[in-house]
């Protein structure tokens, strides 16, 4: 049985959000919705915590939260101007200052919390405290660029976690590998110009942002090669994305052989999310990470970090992480999944899924792999 981290807090799961009606803003024709608020809610991260208290699987993990981001940390990733606003903006009792991206009192702090426990789940991997780690971050960070945060994303969880741990000489080369349903702009961006992080996103072709994830874009100058996106069409469903996986993720990690491999774990891409189309289920999460972590065991000694990213639904999240944790753990612990026969019946068509493993084979090919 695997040492597991999971690196949470309280305080994460009181970020709030502004007034939204899903995830256009209200006002003049847009009718607030009865919960009101983001689809960002806590209640995803809250109720995974909890199905895991009551399955037992919080008794098998190493459990602890962690100091939040110290300034250094962040200024490595964020310009000193952003910052200071944000702070500003939070001690003032919150605001705006991106796209979707709305906080409340104290936002800054939590945000910082949310770094801190993506820092502390890493270090604690490389540190060899733990086999793997999971930190469950919330607000999310993948879609946050150095100067502007977007799509509920404030600051960057992971690319902090990474860069810290890349001062403190702790890795060297890092994988990122983002299978959040949405485009993993924030954290590309970020390291596009890095020979040293391989940034890889597999998501929803045109989901959010509508303008990013091309296949194309390969990383610039010294970092020319060290991005992938894998784009797929919406309903690919649970065999595209293994094969996805198996095909083009896992070999392009395997060839870049690094010290440690961080997933930017999003559960939008289940069946039931309000903010995708994908068709995978508990088990797609499941089979996933036994890949990540065997792939992890034979290169890089087991290295594994996972920082929660979106995931939409209050009934099927926890399913969803708990699948992860239980691989991550070998726990004894299960929480069988009760939608999995109905995800099953939905699936795509043998037809269909030719279809998408046709494409799949073309990326293969572009790749080189």
């Amino acid at each position: 049985m695997a040492n597991t981290g999971f690196f949470w807090d309280e305080r994460c799961f009181w970020h709030s959000g502004g007034n939204y009606a899903l995830t256009l803003p209200v006002g003049g024709l847009v009718q607030p919705l009865a919960a009101g608020g983001l689809p960002e809610s806590p209640e995803t991260k809250r109720r995974l915590k909890s199905l895991m208290d009551v399955t037992g699987l919080s008794e098998e993990l190493f459990l602890s939260s962690a100091p939040a981001a110290a300034l250094d940390d962040l200024t490595r990733v964020h310009p000193g101007n952003f910052l200071q606003e944000f702070k500003k903006l939070s001690d003032a009792g919150g605001g705006e200052l991106g796209l979707r991206t709305p906080f409340g009192k104290d936002g800054y702090e939590i945000a910082a919390l949310s770094a801190g426990l993506s820092k502390a789940a890493l270090f604690a991997v490389l540190n060899g405290k733990v086999d793997n780690a999971y930190a469950l971050s919330r607000p999310p960070g993948h879609h946050c660029l150095p100067d502007w945060p977007n799509g509920f994303c404030l600051l960057a969880n992971i690319a902090i976690a990474v860069r810290a741990a890349m001062a403190e000489g702790l890795a060297q080369r890092v994988a990122v590998l983002d299978w959040d349903v949405h485009h993993g702009n924030g954290t590309e961006a970020i390291f596009y110009k890095n020979p040293d992080v391989l940034t890889i996103s597999l998501h929803q072709e045109h989901n959010y942002p509508l303008d990013t994830g091309d296949v194309q874009d390969r990383g610039e100058g010294a970092g020319q090669g060290a991005n992938m996106n894998i784009p797929l069409p919406p309903g690919a469903g649970h065999a595209t994305y293994i094969e996805a996986m198996e095909r083009l993720a896992l070999p392009a990690i395997r060839t870049f052989q690094p010290d440690v491999i961080v997933v930017a774990c999003g559960f939008d891409a289940a069946a039931l999310d309000p903010l995708g189309r994908m068709l995978a289920s508990a088990d797609t999460f499941r089979v996933m990470t036994r890949l990540t972590r065997d792939l992890a065991n034979d290169i890089c000694n087991g290295r594994l970090m996972m920082a929660h990213e979106g995931g939409y639904s209050e009934v099927y999240v926890p399913f969803c992480g708990h699948a992860v944790l239980e691989a991550m753990s070998d726990a004894k612990a299960h929480a069988p999944d009760p939608l999995a026969k109905t995800i099953q019946t939905r699936q795509p068509s043998a037809r269909m899924e030719a279809v998408y493993s046709a494409y799949l084979g073309e990326l293969v090919g572009y790749f080189g792999l």
